[in-house]
């Protein structure tokens, strides 16, 4: 049988008969082996059918990473359901948000959720850490196929209430083939993946590539940049995934001199635009080499760097399209511009795609064109020889007095000043100019903050254009994270324009005087 018409819970039941006592998940406090993972996982399928769940049925999972999603997930399979992922870091509306919309009739979480559910006329059960005895139980498979639908997540967007994405494993196991070639991923690698399980990058670097391929993955409750850096040098991880924002902590950490990290081969990475300089410094102190693709939770990939690439085009383009992906660059307009390499918005028709968003038709229109290309709203470009460039999302650029600032290039820019951690840059309103750039900064140490004049100061020095240059600048000991652990833009758009406000109200009151 082949990988693309098995199943991932038929993939695990092979592994727990063929090599029992090998480590499938690993945590700081403990392994939980093949055997267990199945074992686990088929009893509590079984008490999922004991609760009534049958085919199709939606069964929300809401809890903190670990190797109890994974079970749940995969019993969920098992039991002929369909997940709802919930990421551990999702606020209370969204969680009843994303229950209600689609249609959960059980959720397995923490005992804190068990009011949300009863409110919500929901069944609960509390998801353990499957530490205990593993016992007998066995469920009649529900026969599903991998084309069916498995999985609904979320948008990990930053602004108003995410939609709801659908998912067949099909999707996933075609992106599993194009990361093994990306990275020359073999049984023999550790896998690391400190992502939200139910988001895209999670869940193929968490729940498929290292299941299929049978090799351990370590897991985190929750991120935290020493710990990390701890358990690759303790399990000897060889290939980490991490946002862009992840990386740069671990880089930023002072015990990262500290560890051996000569395992480290491979960093998969995006979610955000990768910034050049501490993705070079990454691969310059690990040794390892920084990989991506490019794509969204909705498209999967565009286009994907490999080991074959030089650093230039690692880390200053977003890889190669990826031919099966058919993809194609469109102007405002809907003219197909890819012939003459764009830029136009990106967009894709290929076996990485997710199956459109649950229930939601006006959403879905926006998704794809008339003629089903599937969008990505972001500002593309490809070269002459195949490789994409992101300009920025449509969403994502400052119009200043008519002209279009990429807020990602300010970005870039601003966060090669060393005492720059994290940058990020959002639309402050202007009466006169429409919209003026407002630059975030985490800094490396909050004793020593950059000021807006000394950005000013190191962006002229570069050679950096004014247009270009923050016009205001908010210092925070930490940005906000959305619950896929990307900065919360839209938070920080909220609070740029709350702060004109209260300013505004300010200067009013002080001038009544």
């Amino acid at each position: 049988m082949t990988v693309a018409a098995t199943t991932l819970g038929a993939v695990v039941a092979g592994h727990a008969t063929h090599r029992p006592d090998a480590p499938a998940y690993v945590t700081r406090e403990r392994v939980l082996t093949w055997a267990e993972y199945d074992a686990r996982a088929e009893r509590l399928a079984a008490t999922l059918v004991d609760d009534a769940i049958t085919s199709g049925d939606r069964v929300a999972v809401l809890a903190p990473d670990g190797p109890a999603v994974h079970v749940a997930y995969l019993a969920i399979e098992r039991a002929g359901g369909v997940i709802v992922g919930i990421g551990p870091r999702a606020g209370d509306r969204e969680v009843e948000h994303l229950l209600v919309r689609t249609g959960a009739s059980l959720l397995l979480s923490t005992p804190e959720t068990a009011s949300l559910a009863a409110r919500l006329g929901l069944g609960h059960r509390v998801l353990g850490d499957e530490s205990g005895p593993t016992g007998e139980a066995s469920v009649a498979h529900h026969g599903r196929a991998v084309e069916d639908l498995w999985l609904l997540n979320s948008t990990s967007g930053t602004t108003g209430l995410p939609k709801c994405v659908m998912h067949d494993q099909a999707r996933w196991l075609a992106f599993h083939e194009l990361a093994v070639e990306a990275g020359a991923l073999t049984p023999d690698d550790v896998f690391m993946s400190v992502l939200p399980a139910p988001f895209g990058f999670g869940i193929w670097t968490g729940h498929v590539t290292p299941t299929v391929l049978g090799a351990p993955c370590v897991l985190m409750d929750r991120f935290d940049a020493d710990e990390c850096l701890a358990l690759i040098e303790r399990e000897r991880v060889s290939v980490l995934a991490a946002v862009s924002t992840q990386f740069v902590m671990l880089l930023n950490t002072p015990t990262l001199a500290e560890r051996d990290l000569s395992s480290l081969r491979v960093l998969f990475t995006g979610g955000e635009m990768v910034p050049y300089r501490r993705a070079a410094e990454f691969e310059d102190r690990t040794g390892c080499t920084v990989l991506q693709f490019y794509g969204s939770n909705e498209t999967g990939a565009l286009s994907r760097t490999t080991l074959t690439d030089d650093r230039e085009h690692r880390l200053r383009t977003a890889g190669r399209v990826i031919p099966s992906m058919h993809v194609r660059l469109f102007a405002d307009d809907g003219a197909d511009v890819t012939a003459t390499g764009g830029p136009g918005i990106g967009a894709c028709r290929g076996p990485v795609t997710c199956l459109g968003y649950y229930d939601d038709p006006e959403a879905n229109a926006r998704l794809y064109t008339n003629d089903g290309w599937m969008l990505t709203g972001d500002l593309c470009t490809i070269d002459g020889d195949g490789y994409l460039t992101v300009a920025g999302r449509t969403s994502d650029f400052i119009i200043r007095g008519g002209k279009n600032i990429s807020a990602a290039q300010v970005e870039d820019e601003v966060s090669t000043h060393p005492a720059v951690a994290l940058a990020a840059a959002v639309a402050m309103p202007d009466p006169v100019f429409g919209e003026r750039v407002c630059v975030y900064v985490e800094p490396r140490d909050a004793t020593v903050a950059p000021t807006l004049e000394a950005l000013r100061d190191h962006l002229e020095a570069r050679g950096v254009g004014k247009e270009l240059w923050p016009e205001r600048l908010e210092v925070r000991d930490r940005l906000p994270r959305s619950s896929g652990e990307k900065v919360a833009k839209g938070e920080l758009r909220d609070d740029v324009r709350d702060l004109l406000a209260s300013e505004g109200k300010s200067r009013g009151e002080r001038e009544r005087l």
